[in-house]
């Protein structure tokens, strides 16, 4: 092919340009990046908007999701007939271009997304989107596996062959695509059909009952919880009539401790299907009989909770079932347990909660979903998830910690590093990459990329993902810029599932199933990352507001949901190539990633 490259001080970015064209390319200028192929000019920005690198076409309408979910990609800034002209002739990388295909955003476009980060906050507006509720880590996984698993008619569905889209152009409006981008994710607002968390610390604190449900894909049952120092003798007998009848007061360790509440089994011989922590059965010794009525075991039930009892107080074995929940509450194990600990904390009650699952009456089996809020409505009790408890203690703990800050010259400029200790995740540590004063004007509009750890593509280059380039394309614009952060998240390999479990993504993929599926098939979810250490390592270097640098909504509510403000986002679009292909185009149709730029805000 006959392409002119004109050098300019961009030349360390000609290595992401690497257009492959049908027909004569007349003109390349990588200091405006304006293609020129016939009368038709395509513009950007190398390091402010990366590389034409495909089509990643919008789905058919009965695949796409609804305005306030996830959207698919736009076309880019051009005309009908442009884009008619450009389905005729151009293919870059080794897709071919249909009418409704991912085209490099305009200069214009990308100027003014940077000259935000710079500090110039940009001047668009767009429309107020109606929040995500209830997309919770889990929930990723659960949304994906609804959606249509991608066959080969979806992959050949890029093209007819002729270059030309196979079905009409449905891609949704500007509008739809800006209001994607700038979901506000309130981590107090509870999945839709459930009770605030704050409602149900309030029921708590009023000595009531709540139904708490755990996640479809772990137990997917609902526990009665309340605290175990106001349970009186009526709310047994409402326990034992509606439950298993099975007693249970979840408690701190330090406590179980102080009363010698040795587990039923060692830690490392408990092989119960969920590793719930059950201790030594006990009874008040005092003020009861044989301890099975209503009035003995709330009377046990309160003695648990009491901080002046002590040990003699209880005989053993009993009637009511201590259990042992883990120090870092449902942030480190997502059960019942840790739930009714950190609720009657949250209460402001002693930390012990009175717990059982709720059983349907007519068949014995435990009540699921639909059933449990049919059960709480017809007795007048708040519900919540252990989910949206997760959410809310994330938004207030403390998850990670300042270590040490270093220079770090590297071949893309100089840079200062941060690196922060994950106090939630093992004590992994994390690292932030800084250029310039990130903390003027207030830490706000900083150009910044929240990069996921990926060995194979960060380290090794493979080509089956988009990582490395990413990455290396998110420190190019840092310092061409002159401002910014790239935030480095490590745990978060194969989209959290771990390396191991994606090498056997990989293999699966290799047999056909598409990224998505591939985490399924293992029982994992689609994404299972968490951005939370993230914000507030961000939050630690004085950032306020970013000018983000993705291709993914979920990043984006989820800073919001942290309290850091994305007030404008910076498509990362590189190189497709015939092994990453199918990859990519997963995570537009799938996924909801949009590679355009139209949808800034």
């Amino acid at each position: 092919h006959n392409i002119l490259i004109h050098t300019t001080p961009h030349n360390s970015l000609v290595q992401h340009i690497m257009f492959s064209l049908s027909g004569p390319l007349s003109s390349f200028s990588t200091s405006g990046m304006a293609c020129t192929r016939g009368g038709l000019t395509l513009g950007a920005s190398v390091g402010a908007a990366g590389v034409c690198s495909g089509p990643l076409r919008s789905p058919p309408a009965s695949r796409r999701p609804t305005p306030g979910g996830r959207h698919s990609s736009r076309s880019g800034n051009l005309s009908s007939s442009s884009r008619a002209a450009l389905s005729k002739a151009a293919t870059f990388g080794s897709l071919s271009i249909g009418s409704s295909s991912l085209v490099a955003p305009s200069s214009s476009s990308s100027s003014s997304s940077l000259a935000g980060a710079k500090g110039k906050k940009s001047t668009s507006s767009s429309p107020t989107a109606t929040p995500v509720r209830g997309r919770g880590r889990t929930q990723v996984a659960r949304t994906a596996a609804s959606q249509q698993t991608t066959s080969e008619e979806d992959t050949n569905e890029l093209s007819n062959g002729n270059g030309s889209s196979s079905s009409p152009s449905t891609s949704p409006s500007k509008e739809e695509e800006v209001a994607a981008f700038s979901q506000t994710r309130n981590l107090d607002e509870p999945t839709e059909g459930f009770d605030a968390i704050e409602e149900c610390i309030a029921e708590i604190a009023d000595g009531r009952f709540v139904v708490v449900l755990d996640d479809e894909d772990r137990e997917n049952e609902g526990d009665l919880i309340m605290a175990a120092e106001l349970c009186t003798t009526e709310q047994m007998a409402f326990l034992v009539n509606n439950t298993s009848g099975l007693a249970c007061v979840a408690m701190c360790p330090d406590e179980c401790d102080r009363l010698r509440l040795p587990l039923m089994v060692a830690s490392q011989e408990n092989d119960e299907s969920m590793s719930t922590a059950f201790t030594t059965t006990v009874d008040l010794r005092q003020g009861t009989t044989t301890g099975i009525s209503a009035s003995d075991r709330a009377a046990t039930t309160r003695a648990l909770a009491n901080p002046n009892s002590i040990p003699e107080d209880f005989a053993r074995p009993g009637h009511i079932l201590p259990l042992r929940a883990r120090r870092g509450g449902v942030l480190e194990r997502p059960g019942h347990t840790e739930a009714a600990v950190d609720l009657t904390k949250l209460a402001k009650c002693s930390a012990a909660g009175l717990i059982c699952e709720i059983i349907d009456r007519d068949t014995g089996l435990c009540m699921k979903r639909d059933a449990l809020l049919a059960f709480a409505k017809e007795n007048n009790l708040k519900v919540c998830t252990i989910a949206d408890l997760v959410r809310y203690q994330r938004k207030r703990a403390n998850l990670i910690a300042h270590v040490a800050t270093a220079n770090l010259p590297t071949k893309f400029g100089e840079f200062v590093s941060h690196t922060f200790r994950d106090l939630e995740n093992d004590g992994i540590e994390h690292v932030a990459i800084v250029k310039g004063d990130i903390t003027s004007e207030n830490g706000a509009h900083v150009l910044c990329r929240v990069h996921s750890e990926c060995l194979t593509g960060d380290i090794f280059g493979s080509l089956r993902c988009d990582c490395g380039p990413q990455l290396d394309l998110a420190l190019e614009r840092l310092q061409e810029t002159g401002r910014g952060v790239v935030i480095y998240l490590r745990g978060h390999e194969g989209r959290g599932i771990g390396l191991g479990a994606k090498i056997k993504a990989y293999q699966l993929q290799d047999e056909g199933m598409d990224t998505v599926d591939a985490n399924l098939h293992q029982g994992l979810p689609a994404d299972a990352r968490d951005y939370g250490a993230g914000a507030q390592m961000l939050a630690n270097l004085g950032v306020t507001s970013v000018c983000l640098m993705t291709n993914n909504p979920e990043k984006t509510t989820a800073l919001s949901g942290y309290g850091i403000e994305v007030s404008d986002r910076v498509p990362m679009v590189t190189l497709v190539n015939p092994f990453n292909k199918k990859y990519l185009e997963t995570k537009r149709r799938r996924m909801g990633h949009i590679y355009s730029s139209e949808n800034n805000s």
